[in-house]
């Protein structure tokens, strides 16, 4: 499973692509193509573009592998082994073999290697002084976080917005979620040499894990958080407004997007799945778009034929013929009186349903 997963991975990406340069372009030529695209597509210089984020993301990985003279060979091998529906000779799964290639030295270059690579251009290009062979942690996506509400029967039907307090997991307040004691110094994380992660061994497969010692932070600190003691999180408790629309039926789940949890290191907040109950009404009852009610006519009434008033939801009551010989719980119709309903057609009325209970002594 972790082999082909390792190799449906490599193998379907191309690099070279990325970039927008040719399979035999030289390595200037592939340097100068980084410079460009990771100018432009920076975070620091687009800080609420998600695309070129990630975009960003994809250039720096593909100049990490390409840019690099012997990464390259072994990724254009690998690329064109693969295609063959094969490894190379030699190919070791769970350690290097003697001239093989090894999978697991493939991913250690990547992810702690030497010398050039991502974080030289990173220095070069934008004069930030990072640390040299370290990239920062990935962004990541904040949780889903789910809570639930009760309406009245006639704001669901409406529409509201409500105030929900919500606690949730978020970077720790004091360390800023680097789970270090403020004032303290980092350095690389010893055991996966800022990596974020280690290769682990499971029955002649080797798969990566995040790092047990810095969690994959890359980073470790000498004396831990004393809030969150080393975890970088903590609870957080927020009020927000959220908007429910009209409309809204019992049980229904609504997604606010955005809402969630935070992300880390600059990724999006997760969404918030609010589940909402809707309580019941004395009078009236509800069938999907439908209002319904049940209106007591007497047996004159439903024998000859009468006119009747009838309630309606926050309006004024309206006039219904019931015509002569009308049977008992016979069903009515009251067209434009039932759930509105937000971005519903106005071509497309809701409706209100009325049934008459002829002979009913109430």
């Amino acid at each position: 499973m972790a082999e082909n997963s390792f190799r449906n991975d490599w193998a379907t990406k191309d690099f070279y692509a990325v970039l927008g340069v040719a399979k035999d372009a030289s390595a200037d030529e592939i340097k100068k193509a980084y410079r460009r695209l990771a100018r432009a597509n920076h975070p620091d210089s687009n800080p609420d573009d998600a695309k070129k984020h990630d975009v960003f993301k994809k250039v720096a990985e593909a100049y990490d592998v390409i840019g690099d003279a012997d990464k390259r060979k072994k990724y254009d091998e690998f690329r064109s082994v693969s295609a063959g529906g094969g490894f190379p000779t030699g190919f070791n799964r769970g350690g290097a073999g003697r001239g093989g290639f090894d999978v697991n030295d493939f991913l250690r270059d990547r992810g702690a290697g030497g010398g050039g690579g991502f974080g030289d251009m990173f220095g070069d290009l934008f004069g930030a002084g990072q640390q040299r062979n370290r990239r920062g942690p990935r962004p990541t996506k904040g949780a889903d976080l789910e809570a639930s509400t009760t309406l009245p029967f006639e704001e669901a039907l409406n529409g509201t917005t409500i105030s929900l307090r919500l606690t949730s997991d978020a970077p720790c307040a004091t360390c800023k979620g680097t789970g270090g004691k403020p004032g303290t110094r980092p350095h690389i994380c010893p055991t996966c040499e800022g990596a974020g992660f280690i290769v682990a061994g499971m029955g002649g497969f080797s798969m990566n894990e995040t790092c047990p010692a810095c969690g994959g932070r890359q980073l470790v600190y000498d004396e831990a958080c004393p809030t969150c003691h080393g975890s970088g999180h903590g609870p957080s408790t927020r009020t927000i407004q959220a908007r429910i629309p009209a409309g809204v039926k019992d049980g229904q789940k609504i997604r606010l997007r955005g809402k969630g949890g935070k992300g880390e290191s600059g990724g999006p907040a997760g969404d918030l799945i609010v589940t909402v109950r809707v309580g019941s009404h004395p009078v009236f009852g509800r069938s999907g778009d439908n209002l319904t009610i049940e209106v007591p006519v007497s047996f004159d009434e439903a024998a000859l034929g009468a006119d009747i008033k009838i309630p309606t939801l926050g309006g004024q009551p309206v006039t219904l013929k019931i015509p002569a010989g009308t049977p008992n719980a016979r069903t009515f119709r009251v067209r434009g009186k039932g759930v509105a309903g937000e971005g519903r057609h106005c071509g497309r009325p809701a409706r209100d349903r009325r049934r008459t209970g002829a002979g009913d002594p109430r």
